[in-house]
């Protein structure tokens, strides 16, 4: 994507304000009053790893908070907060037609066409996401802290097939 210088930056300060700085000044705010045991879940993408063209800020942003979600992980493991970082990978939500414009059998067919390559042959779900997010902050997960969760039929470990 080509954007002015201006733009660019405006561009640049939009993505890291939402999803990096946000996320930062909050954790700032409920790690003062969460008490042992308990879990901050950060929510990264599979973008954070993978050479994505034309997705250099959003991946940078995603990098950002995965290396947050590690750093504070470790800053907060004396006093029992464990934070782990869960990254989507190809997802089905209303972002895509925000995105694309694509509506209907379009919507369906483009879908479709990333389902075929991700190794387990279909888009994620926002309950596969809602899943993971329920495991890592329940006490099934009480000895898990600074991970990263990719959520995303198998695309990180094996790639897009």
């Amino acid at each position: 994507m080509c954007l002015s210088a201006r733009s660019s930056r405006i561009f640049f300060d939009r993505i890291f304000d939402l999803n990096a700085k946000g996320a930062y000044f909050l954790m700032q705010e409920v790690v003062s009053v969460m008490p042992a045991g308990g879990s901050i879940i950060l929510t990264s993408s599979i973008a954070h790893a993978m050479a994505m063209p034309s997705n250099s800020v959003y991946a940078a942003s995603k990098a950002a908070l995965r290396s947050m979600g590690r750093t504070f992980a470790g800053e907060l493991a004396g006093r029992g907060i464990r934070v782990n970082t869960i990254s989507p990978g190809p997802i089905v939500t209303p972002i895509w037609t925000k995105l694309t414009g694509a509506t209907g059998e379009a919507l369906r067919a483009m879908e479709n066409q990333i389902a075929a390559k991700v190794p387990l042959k279909r888009a994620g779900r926002p309950e596969d996401i809602a899943g993971a997010a329920l495991f890592l902050a329940s006490d099934d997960s009480a000895y898990v802290t600074g991970v990263d969760l990719p959520v995303d039929g198998g695309v990180m470990a094996l790639g897009f097939i």
